[in-house]
C-alpha cells in the first residue's frame, strides 16, 4: 500500500533552496535540488493523494506497478546519478489511474478516454472520496494553510454584525473550524454538514470549545441533509485545485437553492479565475531534454522518446508553485462567477476568453492559472503566485514552446469542465494564439 502519512522532512539542501533568490537556485544547488524541491511539494498535495490512496484500496484501482525513477546526467563522468529525494518512496507510486471500461447493458464494453467505470464503481469512488476526508492529515494541511484559514476567519469575524443571532449552514464542515468561527461571530445556530466520519472528531472539537448548544454536527451528504429551518448564511470552503477540482460546488448550490433564505448571504460570494503565459525552461529541460542526454551516459540514443515525453507533459494539469519571475504578462481574468446567481448547469463549466500582452523577448512554455475568492466587505483569498503560498498552489498547462517579443499578444479561450465520466475529475480545453501564429487547441485532464 502507498504510504502517504508522516512524510520525512525535506532535506537540508531543499530547505536551503527556499532561502536564496530564484535566479540563483539552479546555479547554487543544481538540477538535483531543483527536482527535489518540486518533489517535496508532494506532501502539500495530501488532499489529492489521499483521495487516490482511498481509491487504490478498492479493486477498481489496484496499486500501480510502475515505478518512476528520477535521475540526472553527469556529463563529466558520463554516469547517471540518482537524484536524492526523501519522498521518492511516495512519489514513485503516484502514477495515473488504471484504465477501465464502461459496461453496457448488452454486456459489451466501450472504452472512453483514459478512465471509465460502471455505475457501481462510480458510486464506490464517491464513497472513497468522502472516506479520504476522514483522515486528519488532510485537515492538518488545510487548517495549516494560514492564508486560507485566516482569511475565512477574517471574513467571518469582521462581518460579525451579519452573523449575530443568525442561523448558519456550514457545507463540508470538516473538523468544524469554520462553524466555530461563525459561533464566535455570534451565530445563534450553526448546522455543520460533513459526509465523512471526521464529523465525529468535529463534535469533540465543538464540545471542547463550549459550543455544543449552538453547533449541530450532522454526518451526511449535503444532498441528503434535512434541516429543521431555513438559514441566513451559508459558509463553505468548497474550492479545489484549479478552483473546480473535486466538484463540490454543485453541493453548495443545492444547499443555496434549498435552504438559504431569499435575503441570505454566501461566504464566499464570488470567485474569479486568472491566467498568464509563463516561461519555464527548467521544467521543460527536466522533463523533455533529459532523453536527449542519455547518450552521453550510456552511448545509447534515446532522443526518440523526447517527443513522447513532451506530449505526456502537455496532457495533464501540473499543480506546482510558480515563481512570479516566470510569468510573462499581466494576468487576464478568464471568468467571474457570482455564487448567488450561478446555476447548477453553469457550475459544471468555468469558461471565458483571455488576452495577455507579453513583457519582453522570451520563450513561453505554458499558462499558469489561479483563482481568487471574494467575501462580503472586500475580504479576498488569493492563490496568486504573487501572494502567500496556499495548499492550492497554481495550475500549469504546458504547450509547445513559443517565442514572444515585447507586446506580443497571447489570446485564447479556456474551458474547465467536470469530468465526463467521473465528475470529481476535470477536463480542460484550451484554445490559444501567439501573435499572428496559428490558432492551437489543447486538451488536458486532472484526474489524480
Amino acid at each position: 500500500m502507498v504510504v502517504l502519512l508522516n512524510l520525512p522532512a525535506p532535506s537540508d539542501e531543499c530547505n536551503a533552496y527556499n532561502t536564496i533568490p530564484y535566479s540563483q537556485k539552479s546555479k547554487v544547488l543544481g538540477e538535483k535540488c531543483y527536482c527535489n524541491h518540486r518533489k517535496t511539494k508532494v506532501h502539500f498535495h495530501s488532499t489529492r493523494l489521499l483521495f487516490k490512496q482511498a481509491m487504490e484500496e478498492t479493486k477498481v484501482f489496484p496499486p500501480p506497478k510502475r515505478l518512476k525513477v528520477e535521475s540526472k546526467v553527469d556529463a563529466a563522468n558520463t554516469n547517471i546519478v540518482p537524484a536524492i529525494d526523501h519522498h521518492a518512496s511516495i512519489s514513485q507510486q503516484l502514477t495515473t489511474l488504471n484504465s477501465k471500461s464502461i459496461k453496457q447493458g448488452n454486456g459489451s464494453s466501450d472504452l472512453k478516454e483514459d478512465y471509465c467505470f460502471t455505475e457501481n464503481e462510480l458510486e464506490n469512488n464517491d464513497t472513497n472520496y468522502f472516506k479520504c476526508y476522514a483522515d486528519l492529515s488532510i485537515h492538518r494541511v488545510m487548517i495549516g494553510d494560514y492564508s486560507r484559514t485566516q482569511t475565512y476567519r477574517k471574513a467571518i469575524l469582521s462581518n460579525y454584525k451579519m452573523f449575530h443571532q443568525k442561523v448558519v449552514l456550514d457545507v463540508g464542515a470538516g473538523t468544524g473550524i469554520l462553524s466555530l468561527f461563525c459561533a464566535q461571530a455570534g451565530a445563534k445556530k450553526v448546522y455543520a454538514i460533513e459526509a465523512s466520519s471526521i464529523a465525529n472528531e468535529a463534535r469533540k472539537v465543538v464540545a471542547s470549545n463550549g459550543y455544543s448548544d449552538r453547533i449541530v454536527v450532522m454526518q451526511e451528504k449535503m444532498e441528503d441533509a434535512e434541516l429543521p429551518e431555513k438559514v441566513d448564511i451559508i459558509v463553505s470552503e468548497w474550492m479545489g485545485y484549479m478552483l473546480m477540482y473535486e466538484s463540490m460546488l454543485p453541493s453548495l448550490l443545492l444547499a443555496r437553492d434549498k435552504w438559504l433564505k431569499k435575503d441570505g448571504n454566501l461566504f464566499p460570494e464570488e470567485v474569479r479565475i486568472y491566467i498568464s503565459p509563463i516561461s519555464d525552461p527548467q521544467e521543460y529541460e527536466y522533463s523533455v531534454e533529459f532523453w536527449k542526454k542519455v547518450e552521453d551516459a550510456y552511448k545509447v540514443d534515446m532522443s526518440a522518446l523526447a517527443q513522447t515525453a513532451a506530449e505526456q507533459m502537455r496532457e495533464t494539469v501540473h499543480v506546482i508553485s510558480v515563481d512570479p519571475a516566470s510569468i510573462q504578462s499581466h494576468s487576464s481574468c478568464v471568468t467571474v462567477m457570482d455564487l448567488g446567481t450561478v446555476s447548477q448547469i453553469g457550475s459544471e463549466c468555468a469558461q471565458g476568453s483571455f488576452k495577455c500582452s507579453c513583457f519582453g523577448r522570451k520563450v513561453i512554455h505554458g499558462f499558469v492559472i489561479w483563482f481568487t475568492v471574494h467575501f462580503p466587505n472586500n475580504v479576498i483569498l488569493s492563490t496568486s503566485p504573487y501572494d502567500r503560498e496556499t495548499h492550492w498552489e497554481q495550475s500549469v498547462l504546458y504547450i509547445p514552446p513559443a517565442h514572444v517579443e515585447q507586446d506580443t499578444l497571447v489570446t485564447g479561450k479556456l474551458w474547465i469542465r467536470r469530468g465526463e465520466i467521473y465528475h470529481r475529475f476535470l477536463d480542460i480545453d484550451l484554445e490559444y494564439q501567439v501573435g499572428n501564429g496559428d490558432k492551437r487547441k489543447m486538451k488536458y485532464k486532472m484526474k489524480d
